[in-house]
C-alpha cells in the first residue's frame, strides 16, 4: 500500500469516526436492573458472566500439574503476574463498587496462588 493511499484511508477512517460521534451525543450508559435477578444490575449479570470466563481459565493448567505431579510446562511468572494484577483488579473493583470484579478477581487470586504453590512444591521435587 502506497504512502498516498494509506493517507486516503486514514482520513476516510477519521471522517467517519467523526460522523458516528457526532450522531452519538444522546448516548450515555443506562443500566437498568435485570429481569432474571432484581438485586442486580444488568451489567453486574453481564460481569458475573464474564468473570467466571476468565477466573476459570487457568484452572485447566492446575488441575494438569496435579494430575501429573509435574511442574513441567507451567510458568509460575505468568501465575504471579496475573495474580498481581488480579489484586489490583480487586482495588479497582472497590473502588468502582463492583461486586463482580471484586469477588471473580478474589477467586482468581487464589487460584494463581495455588498454581504457584503446587508449581514450587513439584519443582522442588523434581
Amino acid at each position: 500500500m502506497s504512502r498516498e493511499t494509506f493517507d486516503r484511508v486514514t482520513r476516510g477512517v477519521l471522517l467517519l469516526s467523526a460522523l458516528t460521534l457526532c450522531g452519538c451525543e444522546d448516548l450515555v450508559v443506562r443500566d437498568t436492573t435485570s429481569l432474571l435477578a432484581p438485586m442486580f444490575q444488568r451489567s453486574e449479570i453481564v460481569g458475573i458472566v464474564a468473570g467466571f470466563g476468565t477466573t476459570f481459565a487457568a484452572v485447566p493448567d492446575l488441575l494438569a500439574m496435579l494430575r501429573k505431579r509435574s511442574s513441567k510446562g507451567m510458568n509460575p511468572r505468568m501465575a504471579g503476574i496475573m495474580g498481581v494484577f488480579q489484586i489490583v483488579w480487586i482495588y479497582y473493583g472497590l473502588l468502582i463498587a463492583s461486586r463482580p470484579v471484586v469477588a471473580w478477581n478474589a477467586v482468581a487470586v487464589v487460584i494463581n496462588l495455588l498454581s504457584v504453590g503446587a508449581y514450587l512444591r513439584f519443582a522442588r521435587e523434581e
